[in-house]
């Protein structure tokens, strides 16, 4: 794949803990606190607690996986690591689709409490205020417009503002819980005592339930992974920034449920009822009791400040989670685009603004949606967990990366913790996991139907690129080499090298001799000296440039058929066919009959003497429709790119009428094709002719080989046609034909 302008690391310590307070710190706790009272009484601090430690947990796992994989992205960019692309693509679209709805319930979050402001000032100073302005209207008016302003900053700088939002909320809760902590030196201790009484209300299903409905509101430190592609020493940074968000989160929302449920509270009233009876405005209540109307403007000034940060930092994560998901192919690829000169990703920001607004708009129930958030943030937590596993188990980490303690047991603890949850949070809100599977039906429907190709595609170039990503996901593909004439076994090797990936990748070589009709014990038969001979030759030439094959030899009277029986017993990936010429009849009706015969891919060399894929330097890739071998050749191209940088040219031949917008046309594709398959730049060229054969013939003179697609027609279908072979006797530079499983 061409590389792409890839985003600047220009986040420090500061602004990296600045977006998980962002996210965290404010909403949640205003939002959930009286739902948390009602449920479990005083022991929602506990609740509280609780689900801090199951916090702590996730957030150790994802600050391994973002040293590991320090890429922007979150639990979408681990997936793909450790996945498949499919199952990858799952995952982002739900973290995405979660990070929007968060961004969406933040900004109706910040209408609602802007218009109460309105309200209250009005009233102070003009009476009753008209409909227009404190209506439902209004609330969607003002929550538009938050969105777009923030998604405006967004496009201008990568951090997307300053740190006023979180500092302002942050002094207003501190000012919140001095002054009920001041409140509390002059309380009887037994008042103390008669507000904490009953402690567990709810009894221990009551506390159960409370951690369910509440742990959203210590979501937020995943944002910091989603956008790790831009924090500075993000090794160090990433799981700093983390803990020391989730740390200020919990300093500030514990002490605060303790001063709501007691110097919040008058003589004689119970925080359990007065959260059942007002569960949205219980702060304010506690608030207006010890601190007067200060106390109540400094909540909603809070609930403010909060709602704008937590829309900013989801509006973000959101963003970069579906830059990541273009830039692989699982989204538009347009949303990818940087900009030249601010290098934001501006149509990612504007694309995930515009569907929150859609969403404010058109949505009748918002606290679905919102249920439904929390249930997918869940859900990808435990699988963040999984991941993380996974990938200390195939990959290992390195003591440079931060490190779970007493591994496996605190992933595995965490897992079950978040899919506990979730799963109390999909039963308690039918409505949540309705939506989910909704968006995810949306998902596959799109994915089977305009993503999967180019998908696939990328994801085949980046194994070829990076072996370390077919380690990650658990595969060791297996290459096939029938070996016969010595006289190939270095450029039969060499591709070979090519195809399995260094490391992790297996090749096979296999000798197959022809029974001999008559054997004399103590006898060595001529057809087994000369196959251990090219065996010999084929391992010398692998050992010599670093490869370790295994060798197989068998006993067949057809050996063609042992080919194909050997590959399916084997499970290969991919079958390595070396031939001098294909200008026999017989060979040509074979190797047909072997590629129609084979579950895998299928790669034809066709070598001249003294050939060697490390001497090539220019390679010509002709494009002729859409054969299904993107794959194969994706993942060819850029493991002769591993091997050393070649000139590639893709070339599209049209007929010699052709007009300018057929050869513009042409000229987009390959393009796209470069962008997919190519690793650097590569030369595009549209030729038009009637000469197929004498301009591939002339092309091919100017190159060091030749990749060709074959399409697998089935058996009563020939497989090289006229173009092919002529092309294969009419030229003397390397030739390789690939054909899809």
């Amino acid at each position: 794949m061409a590389q792409q302008a890839e985003m600047h690391r220009t986040t420090g310590l500061l602004g990296a803990t600045g977006i998980g307070v962002g996210a965290i710190v404010g909403g949640g706790i205003l939002a959930l606190t009286g739902v948390a009272f009602a449920t479990t009484g005083p022991s929602a601090i506990i609740a509280f607690a609780l689900n801090g430690v199951i916090a702590f947990l996730t957030a150790m796992s994802f600050a391994e996986l973002a040293t590991q994989f320090p890429e922007s992205g979150g639990t979408y960019a681990f997936a793909k690591k450790v996945l498949t692309v499919e199952a990858a693509f799952s995952v982002g679209w739900v973290v995405w689709f979660a990070s929007i709805v968060a961004a969406v319930l933040y900004g109706y979050g910040f209408g609602a409490f802007a218009v109460i402001a309105i309200e209250e000032v009005y009233r102070a100073t003009s009476g009753q205020p008209p409909a227009w302005l404190v209506g439902h209207g209004a609330v969607i008016a003002l929550s538009v417009a938050a969105t777009l302003l923030y998604s405006l900053s967004l496009t201008l700088r990568a951090g997307g503002g300053g740190p006023w939002l979180n500092v302002g909320k942050v002094f207003v809760f501190t000012v919140l819980i001095a002054a009920g902590l001041w409140g509390l030196v002059g309380s009887p201790q037994g008042s103390i005592k008669e507000h904490l009484t009953p402690f567990f209300s709810g009894g221990a299903l009551g506390l159960i339930q409370a951690m369910g409905y509440t742990f959203i509101a210590l979501q937020g430190f995943d944002l910091i992974a989603a956008v790790s592609g831009e924090i500075k020493d993000p090794r160090r940074n990433i799981p700093r920034a983390m803990f020391a968000s989730l740390g200020l989160a919990l300093a500030i929302y514990l002490p605060l449920l303790f001063v709501v449920a007691t110097v919040g509270m008058g003589s004689g009233e119970s925080i359990t009822q007065r959260s059942v009876e007002q569960p949205e405005a219980i702060v304010a209540i506690a608030a207006r009791r010890y601190l007067g109307a200060i106390g109540y403007w400094l909540v909603v000034a809070a609930a403010i400040l909060s709602m704008l940060s937590a829309l900013q930092a989801n509006l973000l994560a959101a963003s970069r989670i579906a830059r990541a998901m273009a830039r692989d192919r699982t989204l538009p690829h347009w949303l990818e685009t940087l900009h030249p000169k601010r290098g934001t990703p501006t149509s990612a920001v504007l694309a995930t603004a515009l569907i929150v607004v859609v969403v404010l708009v058109f949505t009748p129930d918002v606290a679905a949606i919102g249920a439904a958030s929390s249930l997918v943030f869940l859900i990808t937590f435990a699988l963040a967990h999984r991941i993380a596993i996974m990938a200390r188990q195939r990959g290992g980490v390195s003591h440079s990366y931060f490190r779970t303690a007493l591994f496996p047991l605190i992933p595995v603890t965490g897992a079950l913790s978040c899919l506990a949850l979730a799963v109390f949070q999909g039963v308690s809100v039918p409505s949540a996991g309705i939506i989910v599977s909704v968006w995810l039906a949306l998902g596959g429907l799109l994915y089977s139907s305009v993503f999967a190709r180019r998908a696939r595609t990328v994801d085949a170039h980046s194994q070829g690129l990076d072996a370390e990503l077919v380690r990650l996901r658990g595969r060791s593909p297996l290459v096939l080499v029938p070996i016969a004439n010595p006289q190939n076994a270095t450029a039969m090797v060499g591709m070979a090298t090519a195809l399995a990936p260094p490391k992790v990748g297996r090749v096979l070589l296999l000798s197959v001799v022809a029974a001999p009709e008559q054997w004399e014990p103590g006898e060595t038969p001529r057809s087994l000296a000369d196959s251990l001979a090219v065996v010999r030759e084929a391992m010398t030439t692998s050992f010599a440039t670093g490869l370790e094959p295994g060798a197989l030899t068998t006993v067949s009277g057809d050996p063609w058929s042992e080919i194909a029986r050997v590959a399916g017993v084997h499970d290969c990936e991919s079958l390595l066919i070396g031939l001098s010429n294909l200008t026999g009849h017989a060979i040509e009706a074979h190797v047909e009959q072997l590629m129609a015969s084979v579950a895998c891919d299928v790669v034809v060399l066709r070598a001249p003497t003294g050939w060697v894929l490390d001497d090539v330097k220019r390679v010509l890739v002709p494009i002729g429709g859409r054969g299904g071998h993107e794959v194969l050749r994706a993942r060819l191209l850029a493991s002769i790119h591993r091997l050393g940088a070649r000139e590639i040219t893709l070339l599209r031949i049209l007929p010699a009428g052709a007009t300018a917008r057929e050869q513009a046309a042409a000229k987009r594709e390959l393009k796209i094709l470069a962008q997919d398959e190519v690793a650097g730049d590569a030369q595009l060229v549209v030729a038009c002719t009637d000469d197929v054969v004498g301009e591939l013939t002339r092309r091919a003179s100017e190159c060091d080989l030749v990749i060709l697609g074959l399409q697998r027609l089935g058996r009563r279908r020939k497989l090289f046609g006229e173009v092919v072979l002529r092309l294969a006797r009419e030229t003397s530079c390397g030739l390789v034909m690939i054909s899809r499983r």
